[in-house]
């Protein structure tokens, strides 16, 4: 007896797997319908959605652009830390074979890229042709100028803490009177940096929490709209997942016409600046360009901006789709 109800009990089994292999293809084909269905329904109501549309895009944008902005500056001062040099100025008695020593200990150091040596002479010439004082320095009885060796760190050390712990290590060495490193500038620029960054974040919160309240607000009137509809389906027997489904749609649609439209007004707003913050860099000779979203950022806003779709509209559906019921005369 227990191998007979072993082979109906396996049997059961199959067919059930079976009925849910035959079901798939019209579960998937049902599906596909209602993705069709609502965006046809955003396409016959074209003033109301492209409005909706916009509103949405607009929101997305400043979030984007912000994020934009933080990724530009971080990578301008980002080429300042590249650039961070140590200036060590030598006592005024040492020997020029001393300082050459030092330059070959300095050179030793782990954290030390390169450096340059520059003898008094030569920064009596360099200073002479910068400054324009150059006849009224050939009367000067003694150079004043101290040997000065340039040391520049290497890419792991060119932080701000990093070079200035540097510095302190190499301001120990005797034959070394001064040691300077103008990186003051460069740490508020990091602290502004970090400012903009939660800034970012605050707002994006803000205006991201407002695009699910718009969307789920444009799905709360179009569920409101089709109640009728609703409660005729509930009567013929159709279930709570059938009819929240276009509903959803909508909602993803929403967020992903938005998203694109974010991505098109930023990229505009890059193009229309471009050119003028290109011309203000090549005053400075520097060759700077506006960074825009790259292929996969451009991706985590779409994503963002489907999700988002998908919450506004899954929090009125699941609110206000339950609470439509079918009068019964």
């Amino acid at each position: 007896m227990s191998l007979l109800f072993d082979n109906r009990s396996s049997g059961a089994e199959d067919l059930h797997k079976k009925r849910l292999v035959q079901r798939l293809p019209m579960f998937l084909l049902n599906n596909f319908r209602q993705i069709i269905a609502s965006l046809g329904g955003l396409w016959r109501t074209p003033s109301a959605s492209f409005m909706t549309i916009m509103v949405l895009g607009l929101s997305l944008t400043l979030p984007a652009t912000l994020h934009v902005l933080v990724k530009n500056v971080q990578s301008v001062s980002g080429s300042f830390d590249n650039a961070s040099e140590i200036t060590l100025f030598l006592k005024s008695n040492i020997s020029d074979t001393k300082s050459r020593n030092l330059l070959a200990r300095i050179n030793l150091y782990p954290e030390v890229d390169s450096t340059q040596y520059i003898s008094p002479k030569a920064a009596m010439e360099e200073f002479k042709a910068l400054s324009g004082f150059g006849k009224a320095l050939n009367y000067l009885d003694e150079n004043p100028l101290p040997a000065v060796i340039l040391v520049r760190p290497t890419d792991s050390n060119r932080a701000p803490e990093a070079a200035d712990a540097l510095l302190a290590k190499l301001q120990k060495e005797r034959e070394v009177e001064l040691g300077k490193l103008d990186i003051e500038w460069l740490q508020r620029l990091n602290a502004i940096v970090r400012l903009l960054q939660e800034s970012v974040y605050t707002l994006g919160i803000l205006l991201l929490s407002a695009v699910v309240l718009i969307i789920g607000n444009t799905i709360r009137l179009s569920i409101m709209n089709k109640r009728e509809e609703i409660e005729v389906m509930k009567l013929v027997g159709a279930t709570e997942g059938y009819i929240q489904r276009p509903f959803l749609y909508t909602g993803i649609w929403y967020g992903f016409f938005g998203g694109f439209v974010a991505f098109l007004v930023l990229e505009m707003m890059l193009w229309w600046l471009g050119s003028a913050i290109t011309r203000v860099a090549e005053s400075y000779n520097n060759d700077f360009i506006l960074q825009g979203l790259s292929f996969g950022e451009f991706g985590y806003l779409m994503l963002i901006a489907i999700s988002l779709g998908f919450a506004g509209s899954l929090f009125s559906v699941r609110r206000y789709v339950s609470q439509i019921e079918p009068s019964m005369l």
